[in-house]
C-alpha cells in the first residue's frame, strides 16, 4: 500500500480545495413598495403575509426567478412613502444588488379618488381629482427624495428600479356598477401621467432607473379586451390593480430595467 509523506499529502489536499468549484451566493434583491409590487388584483396571496397581501404571482416574485435572486419581499399594500422610508429597508446593505419600488399612489389617495369617481349621477371626482394633482406637484417630489436618497445610501450598490403606474382607462363605460365618465376618465388618465413624470424625475435626479408601465399597459386597459387591470371588482379591494396578466406584465419591463 502506497503511503503519502505529510508535505505530499498536504500538496494533494491544496489541489484539491483549488480545484473544487465555487458556488456564489444567489445575489440579494429587495422588493420594496405598495400594493402594486405586493401583488394585489392576482386574488392569491401568501397565508403569511397577513394584511399585506403578498402574492406568488407579483412582479418582484417573477424577476426574482428569472434573476435567480434571493428575494426580501417587503412590499406591503397600503404602504405610502413614509410607510416605506420607515419601515420597509431594513434589509438593504452593500451586498444588495437588485431593489424595486413602488410608492406614491396611496399618498395621493388615489384608491378614494377613484371610489369618488365611480359613485353614480350626480356624484362627479372633479374636486378630489383636482387635490390629487396639487399633492403631486406640491408634496410628493420632496418625499420622493427623501426616500430615494436613503434606498441609495443604504445600497449603494444595487441596481434600483423605480415602478411606475399605468394609465388605467381607455374612456368606455363597460361596468355596470361603476359609473366613471369618459371626461372623468380622460382626467384621471392625466392625473397618472403627471404622478408617472414627478416619479422619473424624481427617479433621475436620484440616480435610479424608472420602468415606466404606461406604455406597456396601453391596450390592456379596464374595458380594453385584454385587460391587465380589474375594474371594479369584488372584494372591492382587488379593483384598479394589475391582475394576473399585469403583474406578468410588469415583470417584463421591469426586468429589463433590472438588467439594464
Amino acid at each position: 500500500m502506497r503511503r503519502f509523506t505529510l508535505p505530499l499529502a498536504a500538496s494533494v489536499l491544496a489541489a484539491l480545495v483549488i480545484t473544487t468549484p465555487a458556488y456564489a451566493a444567489a445575489p440579494a434583491y429587495t422588493a420594496l413598495g405598495d400594493s402594486y409590487s405586493s401583488g394585489v388584483g392576482t386574488r392569491e396571496y401568501y397565508s403569511d403575509s397577513g394584511g399585506c397581501q403578498r402574492s406568488p404571482h407579483a412582479f418582484p416574485v417573477l424577476d426574482a426567478a428569472r434573476l435567480g435572486a434571493a428575494l426580501t419581499f417587503a412590499a406591503c399594500s397600503g404602504a405610502k412613502v413614509p410607510d416605506v422610508l420607515n419601515g420597509q429597508l431594513g434589509s438593504l446593505n452593500t451586498n444588495t444588488r437588485y431593489v424595486t419600488v413602488s410608492a406614491g399612489g396611496n399618498d395621493i389617495g388615489w384608491s378614494s379618488v377613484i371610489v369618488q369617481c365611480a359613485k353614480p349621477w350626480p356624484y362627479t371626482c372633479w374636486g378630489q381629482i383636482d387635490a390629487a394633482e396639487n399633492y403631486i406637484r406640491d408634496t410628493l417630489p420632496g418625499q420622493l427624495n427623501q426616500l430615494y436618497a436613503r434606498i441609495r445610501q443604504l445600497a449603494p450598490n444595487a441596481r434600483v428600479v423605480v415602478a411606475g403606474y399605468p394609465r388605467l382607462f381607455n374612456g368606455q363605460e363597460c361596468n355596470a356598477i361603476a359609473r366613471i365618465s369618459p371626461g372623468e376618465q380622460s382626467r384621471l388618465n392625466a392625473a397618472a401621467d403627471l404622478l408617472a413624470t414627478t416619479i422619473a424625475a424624481r427617479a433621475a435626479a436620484n440616480g435610479l432607473a424608472f420602468a415606466d408601465a404606461r406604455g406597456p399597459f396601453t391596450g390592456h386597459a379596464v374595458c380594453d379586451g385584454s385587460e391587465w387591470i380589474n375594474g371594479t371588482s369584488w372584494p372591492l379591494g382587488e379593483s384598479y390593480h394589475p391582475n394576473k396578466s399585469g403583474q406578468l406584465g410588469y415583470a417584463g419591463f421591469v426586468e429589463a430595467a433590472l438588467r439594464g
